[in-house]
């Protein structure tokens, strides 16, 4: 835990000239506005896939990224360095997710003579690993979340912590973050059966692992920091991320609302510790769970720039891209004035709130994004953008800002009303329910009445993803999806009656017929590629036959990442079968019933399509009986998700 060197604080004082972004979509868009108001030229990379995207355009040079995956387009280290040579930039803003988190990429930035705008090297290393970071916590005398604080192999030891702290626990990824790699476990079955499906099994090795207690009921809080290489710290707001799916943020608001002064204070104070104790220089987040007896335990430090400082930004007043530029020239960060008013995000993804939101891909047909007084959009899409299952599925962010939070409140109402996305599912029709929801928008609420898991258990009609004996929750049929599923049973239009403009719901059944019908004469109806049922209709019209399929296929187009059995292996319904990242969401897919392993047909980094098969079973009791479709086996998925690596994007 060194600081930087006396060379790198002296390059530090260099004067950042021409800025390579290395990084895409959104958050490109955003570093390349800020850079320019600064009078700094800029360079963009982009992949194939990102040829015509806006941000390209927008910067002063643009590189080609030649390959199809992010390993040989955004996360290639070395060709990024050479760009960097090639364009004659001196400096790098890695953004978020990629490689902003990876410290060796910073280190060959350096060397490379450039500044990089982001913590120095060692702090990456320091607070890039969810253990090391415990340690930093522990030295700095913050108190993280009770847990093992090294990696785990025995099962003995599993066991004696949950006894000892009590059920449910986390297993955790060193390595993972945003929900990625976190599996909660309820009962001495279901860690046996952990301990199980990832000793020796591809990919899943438990030296990988880690356990802390499970916080239910806990907010998630987190405080936007700065510090500069004079050993100035500021924290530019608190925020509120706790309405989350499968420990990933959809809505943040700042500041963090009804918190007591003392646990404010407490934040700051810990957050002082944690940047003080690596020697911090630039901006980063420090994330606690906030506990209804207002105890604050530390999760992690984001040493980078995130996807919500938008309402940061908007409650203090100052461009934190800028600070962040500033303070890697080597100048005075900016003390936060008294936060004013209060700002929501929402981030809009092609996700499907009719299947428990998961990630999908389309062509962008229409876009309408709300305007007028306290509106902000930060987007790198237009219509006719492809939504690439190869990268992540976040289109864009509104952000709200207004006086207070009932006022704000009122005005993302507005927003959403104008909101129009067409084209691919996203999640505002589960945005507009919550924003009219009096457990969320009541100004006399409880500090508590919105958890980590409040979305999960009301809109998404299952508990967080665990791992215990019998069925999983993910196998139950889906609350939200059956809401979703009454939702399209009519279609409104806008006709016209007596010149007055009037708005008409239609069944769907019927809008059906007269379309048929009208194709029947030549009419062509304009459609969404893909606003259909997906997993839905997997689940309520074909979950019986999962019990006789014995074919385990995959629920859409994904990268296999782990393989948690092996062939000839006994399993029960509810095991862990395989683990597919799509758009850096994991997705879990279980046993749907009792079976033995008869024939595995993927292997890790294998990419397949939707409905490809994945693993068929010897189904107990049918094992002669012919294997169904591979579709039907799709509802034996469940989901989860986060960044495919500490450099994922969130």
């Amino acid at each position: 835990m060194i600081g930087p060197s006396m060379a790198i604080v002296e390059h530090m004082c260099n004067i950042v000239r021409k800025l390579l972004v290395a990084n895409r979509g959104e958050i490109a868009m955003r570093v390349i506005r800020t850079a320019h108001e600064m009078g700094i030229a800029t360079v963009a990379v982009y992949a194939e896939q990102d040829r015509s995207a806006q941000y390209v355009e927008l910067a002063d040079e643009a590189y080609l990224l030649p390959g199809d995956t992010y390993k040989d387009t955004y996360l290639n280290e070395d060709l990024l360095v050479d760009i960097l040579h090639r364009s004659g930039a001196n400096a790098v803003h890695p953004g978020y997710g990629f490689l902003s988190e990876v410290p060796d990429f910073a280190r060959k930035v350096e060397q490379a003579g450039a500044i990089w705008v982001g913590p120095h090297p060692q702090a990456l290393v320091d607070l890039g690993d969810k253990i090391t970071a415990r340690r930093v916590a522990k030295a700095a005398q913050v108190p993280p979340v009770p847990g093992v604080s090294e990696p785990v192999r025995e099962l003995r030891t599993l066991l004696d912590f949950a006894h000892t702290y009590g059920y449910p626990v986390m297993m955790k990824r060193t390595d993972g973050g945003g929900g990625r790699g976190i599996t909660v476990v309820r009962d001495d079955d279901g860690m046996r059966r952990f301990f199980m499906n990832h000793d020796a099994m591809q990919g899943g090795d438990l030296d990988e692992y880690f356990i802390e207690k499970f916080i239910d009921k806990a907010r998630h809080v987190e405080t936007q920091c700065g510090r500069d290489r004079f050993g100035s710290f500021t924290v530019y707001s608190t925020r509120d991320c706790s309405v989350q799916r499968r420990n990933q943020k959809l809505i943040e608001e700042a500041p963090a609302p009804f918190l007591p002064a003392e646990v404010t204070s407490q934040l700051e104070m810990y957050s002082r510790s944690l940047f003080n104790k690596v020697d911090y220089i630039g901006l980063g987040t420090c994330e606690f769970m906030v506990t209804p007896q207002r105890k604050v335990y530390f999760l992690e430090v984001n040493p980078r720039l995130q996807v919500e400082h938008t309402v940061s930004e908007e409650v203090c007043g100052l461009d934190l891209v800028r600070e962040q530029i500033t303070i890697a020239d080597g100048g005075h960060l900016t003390p936060a004035p008294t936060p004013r008013g209060h700002s929501f995000e929402l981030r809009i993804t092609s996700e499907d709130p009719a299947t428990n939101l998961t990630p999908s891909a389309g062509t962008l047909e229409r876009i309408v994004w709300p305007s007028g007084p306290g509106v902000r959009i930060d987007t790198g899409v237009e219509p006719g953008d492809t939504i690439s299952p190869k990268f992540d599925s976040m289109m864009g962010k509104v952000v709200i800002t207004a006086q207070d939070r009932a006022k704000a409140v009122a005005r993302v109402r507005r927003a959403l009303d104008e909101l129009v996305i067409e084209g691919v599912p996203t999640p505002i029709s589960l945005y507009k329910r919550i924003f009219n929801d009096d457990e969320f928008t009541t100004e006399h609420g409880s500090m508590f009445t919105v958890s980590t898991k409040w979305l999960e258990r009301k809109y998404l009609g299952r508990e967080p993803s665990t791992v215990r004996a019998g069925q999983p929750a993910s196998l139950s049929a889906p609350a939200a999806g059956q809401d979703s599923a009454r939702e399209e049973k009519s279609e409104s239009f806008v006709i016209e009656v007596d010149d007055r403009r009037v708005k008409l719901t239609v069944p769907s059944d019927i809008v059906n017929n007269l379309m048929g019908a009208g194709r029947a004469r030549g009419a062509k109806r304009p459609t969404q590629p893909l606003r259909g049922s997906g997993l839905h209709t997997v689940e309520s019209g074909k979950a019986k036959d999962l019990g006789r399929s014995g074919v385990i296929a995959s629920p859409m187009q994904a990268v296999v990442t782990r393989i948690n059995v092996a062939e000839g292996q006994d399993v029960a319904k509810g095991d862990l079968l395989v683990v597919l990242e799509s758009m850096k969401m994991e997705n879990y897919v279980y046993a749907p019933v009792n079976g033995t392993v008869h024939k595995i047909f993927v292997s890790p980094a294998t990419g397949v399509e939707a409905g490809e098969t994945l693993v068929t079973l010897d189904v107990d009791g049918a094992k002669d009986k012919p294997k169904g479709d591979a579709t039907t086996a799709a509802a034996a998925s469940g989901d989860k998700s986060g960044k495919q690596t500490k450099g994922g994007a969130r």
